[in-house]
């Protein structure tokens, strides 16, 4: 009897330790190191979220979101934050075995005049020149989709003067421009400088357009769809990571000012404003609403011609993100 029992146990151990090895592996994690992704980063690794939640990490950094995105479709990473939600789009659309596990980066920006500007309302950007990245960023998109419908513009009311975000700041303190979408973070490190007024934040004028409570999203969490059925444990852990990093970041904007100036060469008050807008930046979630309104995101830039295909599941996964939060 106690021969049969101590073989039972044994055999207990033995499988509890293979089920628990599925779940064993390292994770190769990329983001891009600028924009809005670097603060986001520097935090996840500087406090250890995923160490301290059990996760072997080994973090890939690139000087560009398309590398982060190109690194997941060869396999040289397993999953990534900060891929721009048109180019996954477009590229899962075009059979490339990506899933969507997390929404994490906000359309955190706003459309600005200088003071003095004779443009006192969305409407009144008709026949102006408007800063934005590239006509076909998410932003922009963003922008003259609510231009569009909240307001009656058409796309060809206005015209798009391209840059950088610092071009576009230059663009807009010179006033070579009329107008510009610029990030938030952005707008606050110039008003102290150059006098601007907003018209609007993307944000909020996108909820009164899209149906949805979420916020637009422009960065989001994604994986490969074999490394998700292979180490779901992992990728939850991921997310749960995720999530940990946003509600500590809102709760120790000192400690996320002191982080940045070490780790990523912020100035105190580039810092201070990035910390103090931690939770306009991020937010981790893929709930009904947030998959509401990415699906109202897909729509528009079908109509932009950005991307084709429909808003289904083949494009993201939920149960990675449900176990992280404790839900079903």
């Amino acid at each position: 009897m106690k021969k049969w029992l101590a073989a039972w146990m044994l055999l207990i151990v033995v499988m509890t330790g293979a089920v628990a090895g599925e779940e064993k592996g390292k994770i190769r994690l990329g983001y891009w190191t600028s924009g809005v992704s670097l603060p986001f980063g520097c935090v996840l690794e500087a406090k250890k979220f995923l160490e301290k939640n059990g996760v072997d990490v080994e973090y890939v950094r690139f000087s560009d979101p398309p590398s982060s995105l190109k690194a997941l479709t060869t396999g040289d990473i397993d999953i990534a934050f900060g891929i721009p939600l048109s180019n996954f789009f477009s590229v899962v659309h075009d059979g490339v075995p990506l899933k969507l596990v997390a929404a994490v980066q906000l359309a955190d920006a706003v459309v600005v005049v200088p003071e003095d500007s004779s443009v006192r309302t969305w409407q009144d950007l008709k026949g102006k020149k408007v800063g934005g990245t590239y006509p076909s960023a998410t932003i922009v998109i963003i922008a003259n989709t609510i231009a569009e419908r909240k307001y009656g513009l058409e796309p060809g009311d206005y015209s798009i003067v391209s840059g950088n975000e610092s071009r576009l700041a230059q663009f807009i303190a010179q006033k070579q421009i009329d107008a510009s979408i610029l990030r938030s973070i952005t707008y606050e490190n110039l008003k102290n400088k150059v006098k601007l007024r907003k018209l609007g934040a993307l944000k909020d004028e996108w909820k009164s357009i899209s149906g949805s409570s979420a916020a637009p999203y422009i960065g989001m969490g994604v994986a490969r769809e074999e490394f998700i059925n292979k180490y779901p444990g992992l990728v939850s852990s991921a997310v749960r990571s995720w999530i940990q990093v946003e509600k500590w970041g809102i709760a120790h904007r000192k400690d996320v000012t002191d982080i940045l100036e070490k780790h990523a060469g912020f100035t105190p008050e580039n810092a201070d404003n990035v910390a103090a807008r931690w939770g306009d930046m991020y937010h981790v979630a893929l709930d009904r609403a947030t998959l509401k309104t990415l699906a109202t995101e897909h729509d528009v830039f079908v109509q932009a011609g950005v991307i084709g295909g429909t808003f289904g599941k083949n494009l993201y996964v939920t149960e990675p993100y449900r176990k992280a939060v404790g839900t079903r």
